[in-house]
């Protein structure tokens, strides 16, 4: 028996609805078409935006850490240490962790990029971010394109579906070479090493679902000085350095 889902509201229900609704060609042409134009615009804005600012990290977590969480403070050392160390900073823009991104990058007089994306609640872009460097979408799969399009490395602080949702992303490209070998590292042992251990144990053991080479995609660490050095030695293998 399916069980009822008492947590949609009105306007979940009318989305709902209008999914299964029949629509003239008409009506389907001119609502395509002005979905196309926005999905362009956002894309273009971003490519404007974002084609100049140089290397820089993505920091992703949640928005809702508060100021006073031990996650916040280390997103922040991490993100002033990128900046001392040539990077600039991304962020998804909003509170929590993605503040304390900001924060850290702009501390230091740091790039601090912020790609918000338009909620019905959490999300709000934090005061952090350069005035030049802020762009909002209505679209995911538009930012998630800016994300990895413009970064140089992903670090990753605990956080919920979204998080995963870009990590899984990041890795998934770089697993089918869609994007280059860029550095993952996911920050925080105990929260990570469930999900690593079952990664492992189910995906690639049990099912062989990816392979043993994949489980080095992504580096797990404990202090932001772990997580810079894994950044900083990876581009040093390749001499390579960030050039602002």
């Amino acid at each position: 028996m399916t069980k009822k889902n008492n947590n949609l509201t009105h306007e979940d229900e009318k989305k709902i609805r209008e999914a299964f609704k029949n629509r003239d060609w008409n009506e389907l042409k001119t609502n395509n078409s002005w979905m196309i134009f926005k999905v362009m615009a956002e894309f273009v804005e971003g490519f404007d935006k974002l084609d100049k600012i140089g290397p820089c990290v993505s920091i992703f977590g949640s928005a809702r850490t508060p100021q006073d969480d031990p996650q916040y403070k280390m997103a922040e050392a991490i993100a002033a240490k990128l900046v001392r160390h040539g990077y600039g900073v991304i962020t998804g823009g909003g509170p929590g962790i993605m503040e304390a991104g900001n924060k850290g990058a702009h501390s230091e007089g740091g790039k601090s990029v912020g790609l918000n994306i338009d909620l019905p609640f959490e999300q709000h872009n934090n005061i952090y971010i350069d005035s030049d460097k802020l762009i909002d979408f209505d679209y995911f799969f538009v930012r998630k394109v800016m994300f990895v399009k413009y970064s140089q490395g992903f670090i990753v602080m605990p956080g919920g579906f979204g998080t995963l949702d870009e990590m899984f992303e990041a890795i998934t490209l770089i697993q089918t070479k869609k994007i280059g070998a860029f550095p993952i590292v996911l920050f925080g042992k105990e929260f990570w090493s469930g999900l690593v251990d079952w990664i492992k144990e189910v995906l690639l053991t049990k099912y062989h679902n990816i392979s043993p080479g994949d489980m080095d995609l992504f580096h797990v660490v404990d202090t932001p000085e772990e997580a810079i050095q894994v950044i900083d030695e990876f581009y040093s293998e390749y001499m390579l350095s960030p050039n602002f």
